[in-house]
């Protein structure tokens, strides 16, 4: 198979799981050009292992992890060498946190929005339903105190947060039956985690949380009606375009897709300044990259798939938008109501949301709108 850069989309047929693609990550050549010179002898090297929620070399969030790797080890001059184990392979994807938090890995590749049972503030830094957008999130991630939250929230668990790549704003998903409107999301069996979930179930759905790497299985198999993961370029790297072939739009319940690349903080504070400055950089630099390439790939395979007979792209119903945009609402007002650092992050990010929205109704809305 080419790089992920040269072929992102997964060839018709049965899909070979992510997991056990050779995919080749497209930093390599960065990182070995960037390289800095070896550390003089006895200054100490640094042996990190990242585990990831995504199947190894996954298009998007794999990549990213990837990537951070390979400049870390690169940059550092070897001073910081990072190996990445996809999910399964050291830890179950939603156990990457955990694994991070007790040291048995410095570094994990994952979403928030895994963690909302334990936090159930911590969806915020990924995505909210009819929330932030890609750019406006990093906005008040490095601006409006979105980090210094994120920071205290994570602390007790000796974890530092990074924003580590983005995979855009989401897709609605993919569905094995139409939907018309709101009575077709009775008893619906959806895919989807985070505060989306907590809508869909408002609206009458039962959602599952399952990782990345069973969405094909349990769709294809009948198990669950529909599933969303990120956009086309990673949907279909897991095939699920083969498994169903309704493919909704717009992500409603996320309309960003921020990675975080997680530290244990004592092996972080035991990195000299360098490193640790080296660590912030790439994270920043992937977050940048990673969206860039999203909307690039997601782009190109949205393209593909208009021109595929098997699949049909539909908008949600009206009702339906209406009535998740009314149901987020509250899902957020009972969420601050029960946890007070949902209360506080909630008091942060909606006068963001509230900025951001002015500023792009006289900029890309105005734009769009003309034409």
């Amino acid at each position: 198979m080419k790089p992920i850069s040269e072929n992102p989309v997964q060839p018709a047929g049965r899909p070979e799981r992510v997991g056990r693609r050779a995919v080749v990550a497209g930093a390599a050549g960065l990182a070995a050009a960037g390289a800095l010179p070896r550390a003089a002898h006895g200054q100490p090297d640094h042996d990190w292992r990242m585990v990831t929620a995504w199947p190894r070399n996954a298009p998007g969030p794999g990549t990213s992890a990837n990537r951070i790797a390979e400049r870390l080890t690169g940059l550092s001059g070897g001073r910081l060498r990072v190996t990445v184990y996809g999910a399964g392979e050291l830890v179950p994807a939603f156990e990457v946190f955990d694994a991070v938090s007790l040291g048995n890995a410095q570094m994990g590749h994952s979403a928030a929005f895994f963690w909302s049972g334990r936090m159930p503030a911590a969806p915020f830094f990924t995505a909210v339903p009819f929330g932030l957008s890609p750019q406006p999130h990093a906005a008040w991630i490095h601006h409006g105190g979105g980090q210094a939250l994120w920071d205290e929230l994570y602390a007790p668990s000796g974890v530092k947060p990074f924003l580590g790549g983005n995979s855009g704003m989401q897709m609605g998903g993919w569905f094995t039956r139409r939907i018309e409107g709101l009575d077709d999301l009775q008893g619906l069996r959806y895919r989807i985690p985070g505060l989306g979930g907590a809508v869909l179930r408002r609206l009458g759905a039962t959602t599952v949380t399952l990782p990345p790497a069973e969405i094909f299985t349990a769709l294809e198999t009948g198990v669950i009606d529909g599933a969303e993961f990120l956009g086309p370029w990673s949907d279909v790297s897991l095939g699920l375009d083969q498994a169903a072939p309704y493919y909704y739009w717009p992500g409603f319940h996320e309309p960003n897709g921020s990675a975080e690349c997680l530290v244990n903080r004592e092996a972080f504070e035991s990195l000299p300044d360098d490193l640790r400055a080296l660590v912030a950089v790439v994270c920043e630099a992937e977050a940048l990259r990673g969206l860039a390439e999203a909307d690039w790939w997601n782009a190109r395979t949205l393209a593909r798939l208009r021109a595929d007979a098997t699949v049909a792209l539909l908008p949600f119903p009206p009702d339906v938008m209406a009535a998740a945009r009314a149901a987020a609402a509250d899902v957020l007002a009972e969420a601050a109501a029960a946890d007070e650092m949902t209360a506080r992050i909630l008091e942060s990010y909606l006068p963001a949301k509230a900025q951001a929205e002015d500023w792009l109704d006289v900029t890309l809305a105005a734009l769009q709108a003309a034409g």
